[in-house]
């Protein structure tokens, strides 16, 4: 059976890493990139570059579904970008490795990518356009809000809830029963064990 074609906007670092996770998901076949004027014709992992954002439009009536793999600090650029191509009518479906473990009691969003080696428990629900990258944990009950990015190697402890568009860095620790507000950014390798309100800078 034919599998449905894909885009991808962004053709920086962040996109090697989700078209591995595609190509290893096996669901969907990738048609090309979307990526800067200066990028136009180059290659990604074999793939073309095959448009910039404005090119959104046109594309829309050959392909129906597109993923949004920048992993940028700035989670603004990522939503920005969902809400535009949702807009324009793209499916944003979500991926998920093959290589991560997700309970069957987990809620997932739209345009949201699970990558390899993440562990996520029951009772989990994750919003549309995140990043859970590789080897993450997600424990049981956590919350995350749309458009957050949850780097490498995070544990994130029971019932802890993540605002939007939170960005947390590699090998942070959330204690359990923590909340952090939304927009905010927690520095690699830190330890949160108090609440946080929205827009906090915790870099240690």
């Amino acid at each position: 059976m034919t599998k449905p074609e894909i885009i991808l906007i962004g053709a920086g670092g962040h996109a090697l890493s989700c078209i591995d996770v595609i190509e290893q998901e096996d669901k969907f076949k990738i048609a090309g990139l979307i990526g800067k004027k200066e990028e136009l014709g180059r290659k990604v992992c074999g793939y073309n570059i095959i448009g910039i954002d404005n090119d959104l439009v046109d594309l829309f009536k050959q392909y129906k579904n597109a993923h949004i793999s920048i992993g940028q600090i700035n989670t603004d650029i990522r939503n920005n970008i969902f809400i535009q191509t949702t807009k324009i009518g793209f499916s944003m479906p979500t991926i998920t490795s093959p290589n991560a473990y997700v309970s069957d009691y987990v809620d997932i969003g739209d345009g949201s990518i699970i990558m390899h080696g993440v562990i996520i428990n029951a009772g989990v629900k994750i919003g549309n356009n995140c990043i859970i990258n590789s080897k993450a944990l997600i424990e049981h009950d956590v919350q995350i809000e749309d458009g957050c990015h949850i780097s490498t190697n995070c544990i994130i402890n029971g019932n802890v809830k993540i605002g939007t568009g939170t960005f947390i860095g590699s090998s942070a620790c959330i204690k359990n029963n923590i909340l952090i507000g939304k927009n905010s950014v927690i520095g690699m390798g830190l330890s949160v064990r108090k609440d946080l309100e929205d827009r906090s800078r915790f870099t240690g």
